[in-house]
């Protein structure tokens, strides 16, 4: 079927109480390996990409490996570009059919955050197209990006209720305690803020740094109003880690195909477990018969 948009997506998971997984994908085999995993499961499914990924391979390209494997899936499937700093990048994303972009401004200022995000908004709106924002840095390291502990700052509930009135958003990210890459530490996870933002503001929130927060933690988030789970690093173990294991294991065995294939298996699996772990499982009839 057709890439959908993000907004009816994280609406009806945030009516219902899960939440859709989101996964940034690597390269072709991984995108494929997603819609698989989602179509195993009968389950939604978003498939993000860093910055840095389309600045390698190019935006066009990602969308034609997207564009290709979901219009062959019966399952819902979103293409989002996470955490964008770039206008001009955001902008290129929309115009070829993209479906869902983030604004990341959340460094800057609250109001030039909100000028910024304003700008995407009504950039994207004439195509349909979604958008998240965020406000308050996630510490830890995202496409490239560094924030030490020290500067990151959890979101202020007062100032999220005027971000979200102001602007027609799909998803929000705010900064609730966790953290891009692996914890060094207990995550302290901000439930009662995530509550409060979600009351206040009525819309789907995301949560970013997904990678090494426990199954509780996750189905807390979840209750407490986050629709939108972000995996991103245990990804990036697992696909480096399974093709190296598999050489490993099989010295003599230089058929790419069989490594190839070990990496789609794993990723495949890993897919599958957190779709599943988040509730997304059997979701994609009634998004469907909703859309219809």
């Amino acid at each position: 079927m057709p890439l959908v948009t993000m907004k009816p997506v994280l609406r009806e998971a945030m009516e219902q109480g899960y939440a859709v997984a989101a996964f940034n994908l690597l390269d072709f085999g991984t995108t494929k390996a997603m819609v698989k995993a989602a179509e195993e499961l009968n389950a939604p499914v978003i498939i993000q990409v860093s910055t840095k990924t389309i600045k390698y391979f190019s935006h066009k390209e990602v969308y034609s490996w997207v564009h290709t494997v979901a219009a062959e899936s019966p399952v819902p499937v979103v293409l989002h570009l996470d955490h964008c700093k770039d206008l001009d990048v955001i902008r290129q994303c929309i115009d070829t059919g993209w479906t869902s972009v983030m604004i990341d401004a959340s460094s800057l200022p609250f109001e030039r955050n909100l000028e910024l995000s304003r700008q995407v908004v009504e950039m994207a709106a004439p195509k349909g197209v979604s958008v998240e924002a965020e406000i308050g840095q996630i510490m830890g390291v995202e496409d490239d990006m560094v924030v030490a502990d020290h500067d990151s700052q959890l979101t202020d509930p007062a100032e999220a209720e005027r971000f979200c009135s102001e602007l027609d958003l799909a998803a929000f990210a705010a900064a609730i305690g966790s953290a891009h890459g692996y914890y060094k530490g207990e995550p302290k996870i901000a439930f009662d803020l995530i509550r409060e933002i979600n009351k206040r503001t009525n819309t789907p929130m995301a949560l970013h740094g997904g990678t090494g927060l426990d199954e509780d933690t996750i189905r807390r988030c979840i209750e407490a109003g986050c629709a939108k789970v972000n995996i991103s690093t245990n990804l990036k173990h697992v696909f480096v880690e399974s093709f190296a294991g598999f050489h490993a294991a099989n010295p003599k065995d230089f058929e790419p195909l069989h490594l190839i294939d070990a990496q789609f298996q794993a990723c495949k699996e890993l897919f599958k477990s957190k779709i599943a772990e988040f509730g997304g499982t059997n979701r994609a009839p009634e998004l469907l018969a909703k859309a219809a």
